[in-house]
């Protein structure tokens, strides 16, 4: 069984269990997804994948639905 691994967000490194997603893992260490327009903190809402409010940019790829992604070694995730 997996420990677990190490991902990157907003580049700042952070551990996370193994089977954890993306979304869990932002909520974990406090950041949001992203900033609506009006710059309110937005976080995962329906945790799958209808609402979009978790999108983020992960591994330079943007708007992906975090709580549709389970987190890798490695990954690099960036909100805001």
């Amino acid at each position: 069984m997996s420990e677990g691994c190490s991902i990157t967000v907003n580049g700042k490194p952070v551990r996370v269990a193994a089977g954890t997603s993306v979304a869990a893992a932002l909520m974990n260490c406090g950041e949001p997804c992203r900033f609506s327009v009006s710059g309110g903190a937005r976080g995962p809402l329906c945790g799958m994948g209808i609402c979009m409010e978790c999108r983020a940019m992960v591994d330079g790829i943007p708007h992906r639905r975090t709580c549709q992604l389970i987190c890798a070694a490695g990954m690099e995730v960036v909100t805001g």
